[in-house]
């Protein structure tokens, strides 16, 4: 079994808006084979808070404007360090990057078949590891200017 047309067509979408809302390391998966309850996952990722909550709430807003779809649950509002939005035919974790690194979700469907996103999704891969060096840089620089 493969995803559906419908469900590609969910993930690509989804994967636009969070690549116009600057999200990184945009990934999808098809789990259809493996998992009886969704066919495909996308994951993306952001530096903080806010930002993680701007990509889900793009999501949110394209999904339904373009393809009249709501998701049935949305989960870790609260907090915006993870939030998972459920369509059924598919599932978007959006998650600060410590979140990414620390549950690296990758490793649990690496040998489920990447699905091809649109080209401002897949230019995202390794921005996270980008911000995260920049980040480490100007956090050094700082140190340095208190000494």
């Amino acid at each position: 079994m493969t995803a559906t047309d419908r469900s590609i067509e969910l993930i690509k979408t989804a994967a636009q808006a969070a690549a116009d809302k600057l999200a990184h390391d945009i990934i999808a998966y098809d789990v259809s084979d493996v998992l009886s309850i969704t066919d495909a996952f996308l994951l993306a990722s952001a530096p903080n808070d806010r930002q993680v909550k701007s990509i889900v709430d793009e999501i949110e807003e394209r999904l339904s404007k373009e393809l009249g779809v709501k998701p049935v649950r949305r989960e870790g509002d609260r907090e915006a360090r993870w939030v998972l939005l459920d369509y059924v035919d598919i599932v978007v974790h959006v998650q600060h990057s410590e979140e990414r690194v620390f549950y690296a979700l990758e490793r649990l469907w690496k040998d489920c078949p990447e699905l091809d996103l649109p080209e401002e999704a897949k230019a995202t891969r390794g921005k996270g590891a980008e911000h995260a060096k920049f980040q480490a840089e100007e956090d050094s620089a700082e140190l340095e200017d208190l000494r």
